[in-house]
């Protein structure tokens, strides 16, 4: 497995996203990918499964050090000793000490920014979390998010696919010493049917989905694909045993644009 490097994590390049995976569904799949080799999981409050995630997590008898474990703190939650409150909340329904990366889940208009990044900070000092980091920042919110912190950030999580131009935020990543992770990887599926994406996979023995996995890899980004079918799992995590030559990889970037972004920020993404 490729890891992404940033402040100090170890972030699994291929993981899997949590989104809409509710109940015994949601252990199932997260147990079930554990053991074919992720270890990388993805959660959030919003998400209302970190329970089953955990449940997923323990089944799997997969070791706890061996798993990067992510939840998000929702905006509603931002002041300071709130967070900190919310946070503690989330690991009980886990049955974890701490996560190895908690994030802001969105910006918020009500919040200082500087008071929420310094209970953030206080998440990390206080051992709730091994890294902070936050998402659907654009480049002036990870400017600023990252001259404020207290601790360093390491991440910001945002939505990359073929689709979305995102070089942007990308270009500030690397200026700024984050990993960038690319949730909706795959754009909620509407790759599969993409013509030109079938038959440059069709190239390589691969499909659409892979392809654009594989995009993503080979620009140094984390990808957490969501799947509820376990026969997805594999197919997902299949993305490192070949590489895109540099004209697909191209062809895919050239793909993108400001208006395929397929769940809006409500905010300017320049």
């Amino acid at each position: 497995m490729q890891i992404i490097e940033a402040g100090g994590a170890r972030i699994p390049a291929i993981g899997l996203g949590t989104w809409e995976l509710r109940g015994r569904t949601c252990a199932r799949i997260v147990e079930q990918a554990l053991r074919l080799g992720y270890r990388h999981i993805d959660t959030a409050q919003m998400y209302d499964n970190e329970r089953e995630v955990g449940e997923g997590l323990r089944t799997s008898g997969v070791r706890r050090g061996e798993i990067f474990l992510t939840t998000k703190i929702w905006p509603t939650h931002f002041a300071p000793n709130d967070l900190l409150r919310s946070l503690k909340e989330s690991l009980a329904r886990l049955r974890m000490t701490e996560v190895d990366l908690v994030l802001l889940h969105w910006p918020s208009d009500r919040v200082p920014l500087s008071e929420t990044l310094d209970g953030l900070s206080e998440a990390k000092r206080s051992g709730l979390a091994k890294h902070i980091g936050i998402s659907n920042f654009n480049v002036a919110l990870m400017e600023a998010a990252v001259a404020r912190s207290q601790e360093r950030l390491v991440c910001n999580q945002v939505e990359y696919h073929p689709y979305l131009e995102q070089a942007k935020v990308l270009d500030a990543c690397a200026r700024l010493g984050l990993a960038l992770v690319a949730y909706s990887p795959i754009a909620k599926g509407r790759v599969k049917d993409d013509r030109a994406l079938v038959r440059i996979g069709d190239r390589y023995g691969k499909t659409a989905a892979q392809v654009c996995l594989r995009w993503l890899v080979q620009q140094n980004v984390a990808a957490i694909p969501r799947t509820s079918k376990l026969e997805r799992l594999q197919e997902n995590l299949d993305v490192f045993d070949f590489a895109l030559n540099d004209d697909d990889m191209a062809k895919i970037s050239a793909m993108g644009s400001s208006r395929g972004r397929l769940l809006s920020t409500g905010r300017d993404w320049d």
